[in-house]
């Protein structure tokens, strides 16, 4: 009989001990479920509805904020993600990445290192370097958008091209002079004004321009009165 009990008990503690290693791998697999905190300035919906500072943010939520507005999705050991004011972005996060979906407006992602961290717009993708921490503000507009890395490596992806934006620099995808969009308003982004009249009638203006100044200095050095002589370029 106490045969019996014991394998009884060692039969009990087997079964405990398998269950106990199946819930542990699991629970191992399964997604940590990872949330945003919100903090808002001014107007600012979330999926639609008004939204407030504390509020919780999940995967594929929306954020809008209204002009002179702006919201900060804080994601823990994932880094955090600044919506700008005037922005509509959709934002994806997982245990080891963020990926933030812009319309229009801008977007602050820092993540640190080991998190990956992409935003798509329609005229290019923003990929942070994993391997290191990043921290990088994408603009899009209506014809283009730009990227400003401020610490790590971006990659921008246009089309089938690449191009590598380090700490400290910018890059544009899309077209600065895109038909039926406002003009950029970024310092240095719009090509230089281009003269539209024939190149001898801007020529012959400085030479009438040169001419006048030369009389009039001569006229003056001779002492005399008379009324400074201005060529006209053309007649």
């Amino acid at each position: 009989m106490r045969g019996i009990n014991i394998v009884r008990k060692f039969v009990t503690l087997t079964t405990l001990a398998a269950v106990w290693t199946v819930y542990s791998m699991v629970a191992i697999a399964a997604p940590i479920d990872t949330t945003g905190e919100l903090t808002v300035t001014g107007s600012v919906t979330v999926n639609g509805a008004n939204a407030v500072s504390g509020a919780t943010v999940f995967t594929d939520s929306t954020i809008t904020t209204a002009q002179g507005s702006s919201a900060v999705v804080s994601l823990g050991k994932l880094g955090r993600v600044e919506v700008q004011e005037g922005t509509t972005v959709n934002l994806k996060f997982s245990n080891t990445g963020v990926i933030a979906m812009v319309d229009l407006g801008k977007v602050r992602v820092s993540t640190p290192a080991g998190v990956a961290s992409t935003v798509t717009t329609k005229n290019a993708t923003f990929v942070g370097d994993a391997s290191q921490a990043d921290n990088f503000l994408v603009e899009a507009e209506c014809s283009h958008s730009h990227v400003d890395t401020a610490s790590g490596v971006v990659t921008m992806r246009e089309g089938s091209s690449a191009k590598q934006v380090v700490a400290g620099s910018t890059a544009v995808a899309g077209n600065l002079t895109q038909t039926g969009c406002a003009p950029c308003a970024r310092p240095g982004s719009n090509p230089a004004p281009v003269f539209g009249g024939p190149l001898w009638l801007l020529a012959a203006a400085a030479v009438g321009v040169g001419l006048a100044i030369y009389f009039g200095t001569r006229e003056d050095d001779n002492g005399g009165g008379g009324s400074v002589i201005v060529v006209s370029p053309s007649r």
